[in-house]
This record gives C-alpha cells, sequence and structure tokens, in this order.
C-alpha cells in the first residue's frame, strides 16, 4: 500500500487522540468528511491501523512497577513454544519479544511491586521447562512511552 501525506496526517492525529471524531479529523488533516472517512476506513482495512485503545496508567491498575527481563531458553522447539504460549496468558506480562541473538526473548512484566514481581518470577517464569537464564532490569524512570509508531 502506498501512503501519501494526507494518510500519514491522518495516522498522526489517530495516534495522539484515537476517539477524534471524524468531522474534527477531517478538519485538521484539510479534508471534507468522506474522503477522510474513506482514507481512515482504507487504512483499516489495509491492516496500517489495527485498532483503537486506551492507555491506561499502570499505577491506577496496579501495575506501575515494570521489569525488562532478558531470557535465554534452551532452543528445543517444544521450549520455545511452551515459553511463548504460556507466558502470553498472563495479565502481568505487557509485551514479549522474540530476538536474533542474545538474550532469546525480552519480555515486559508489570506489576504492583518488587514482591509481586518476585512471585511472578519464581512461581511462573523460573518454572517453565528450557530455562536457561533469567536477567531483570528495572525501570528507573520512563522518558518516553509508548506511543504508536515511530514517524
Amino acid at each position: 500500500m502506498t501512503m501519501d501525506e494526507i494518510d500519514r496526517a491522518i495516522i498522526a492525529e489517530l495516534e495522539q487522540d484515537g476517539r477524534i471524531s471524524n468531522v474534527e479529523l477531517a478538519d485538521r488533516v484539510r479534508l471534507t468528511p468522506a474522503p477522510c472517512l474513506r482514507r481512515v476506513q482504507r487504512l483499516e482495512a489495509d491492516g496500517v491501523i489495527r485498532g483503537y485503545r486506551a492507555v491506561i496508567d499502570p499505577e491506577s491498575v496496579g501495575r506501575g512497577f515494570q521489569v525488562i527481563v532478558d531470557v535465554d531458553i534452551s532452543n528445543e522447539i517444544g521450549n520455545v513454544e511452551a515459553f511463548e504460549r504460556t507466558l502470553s496468558d498472563f495479565d502481568e506480562v505487557a509485551e514479549i519479544h522474540r530476538m536474533f541473538g542474545s538474550p532469546d526473548y525480552l519480555v515486559r512484566i508489570a506489576v504492583e511491586d518488587l514482591d509481586a514481581y518476585e512471585r511472578f518470577l519464581t512461581r511462573h517464569v523460573l518454572t517453565l521447562p528450557g530455562i536457561m537464564r533469567v536477567n531483570s532490569r528495572f525501570t528507573m524512570k520512563t522518558v518516553k512511552p509508548d506511543g504508536g509508531s515511530a514517524r
């Protein structure tokens, strides 16, 4: 799909405010509402816009303690599948990235506090088959939160 500057402007506006009305969006990108809506629908149909979500304050929902975890596992296919499937099911796991090189995985875990993290790590991560190494890095400060795609 080829995107032009208007498509990019629409995406930028929706990243800032996914609840913006079509009329306001059209005004901001200098289109009339009907063509703006068609463009948004095309971006959705083409998978450029994958969805809309609310951005929740992690502290408010008991997930303010963020830990980045590097995980290395033995490379047996059963271990890889079990690791990905099992960790994906936990609400505490905010992100999982399978990496090239080392570590095998980068996992972001969001829990209430250090004690909650220790319980989660001990009961759920370290019990998985094939775990070879786990290295935890604690977030000191979030400088730039996830705000969508890079422009």
